[in-house]
């Protein structure tokens, strides 16, 4: 796959080459040193993939991100900053991937994959099903250095512990920095809360048992362990139970 490079920095294009030229299936098709020169070069050379920075003199990254939009073929889009600051408007623009540097050669080996696996559609179908509802459909993490996103129908709860929540799936276990309040103000069609520190996925929410001294516990469809539930919520979460099954 052809992939161009996009940096206002001369050794950061040059170390990202030079990554590059270490992985198989991948070749650099030319590099730019901003988003103008990018726009030129990706209608020439007729990139798969962009290595792009965000921050760059005239025009930016995310700028041209949005004009490649418009090409008939165009290419996927790993943005590669110093900043996380721009993490959900990059993946609205529908960028696969985001890396903060330094970049490390395991995780570009990983974005270059998952640019080659994601399609256009797929991307166009997430954004418009975020855009149709009006509430995020992901929630943005931070992965080995890496921003990415989980897409929130596969979430199964959120755990608070100090300034963190884990947001845990049937496969993983991430840290976020938001407060569990905020999560459960935006999700609380989708979210129960069961304790001042947990909030459950009402689609998979099984049933509910007792522990050996008896205290309430929620079962959640793909994953092995329980979650207490609060005397305060152990009520609301028996009739929720009570009104899923029914």
């Amino acid at each position: 796959m052809k992939v161009l490079i996009v940096d206002d920095e001369a050794p950061a294009r040059a170390r990202l080459q030079a990554m590059l030229e270490s992985i198989d299936g991948y070749s650099s098709c030319g590099d730019a040193a901003n988003g103008t020169e990018a726009l030129a070069l990706a209608e020439q050379a007729e990139p798969d993939i962009l290595l792009m920075d965000i921050r760059m003199p005239g025009m930016d990254g995310l700028e041209a991100a949005q004009h490649l939009q418009s090409l008939e073929q165009p290419p996927a889009i790993i943005f590669t900053t110093a900043y996380n600051d721009y993490a959900l408007q990059a993946f609205d623009i529908h960028a696969v991937d985001y890396l903060l540097k330094p970049v490390r050669q395991e995780r570009l080996v990983e974005a270059l994959q998952h640019a080659r696996r994601l399609t256009r559609v797929q991307a166009a179908s997430l954004q418009a099903a975020e855009q149709q509802s009006g509430q995020r459909q992901r929630i943005c993490v931070n992965v080995r250095g890496s921003l990415q996103l989980v897409a929130l129908d596969e979430v199964r709860y959120f755990l608070a512990d100090q300034k963190y929540v884990t947001v845990c799936t049937a496969d993983a276990q991430v840290l976020i920095e938001e407060t569990l309040k905020g999560l459960e103000q935006e999700f609380a069609d989708q979210f129960a809360r069961i304790h001042r520190n947990a909030l459950v996925a009402r689609r998979y929410i099984t049933g509910v048992t007792k522990d050996a001294e008896g205290r309430v516990q929620v079962q959640l469809q793909g994953v092995a362990q329980t979650l207490e539930v609060s005397r305060r919520h152990a009520a609301e979460i028996r009739q929720l139970v009570k009104a899923l099954q029914s």
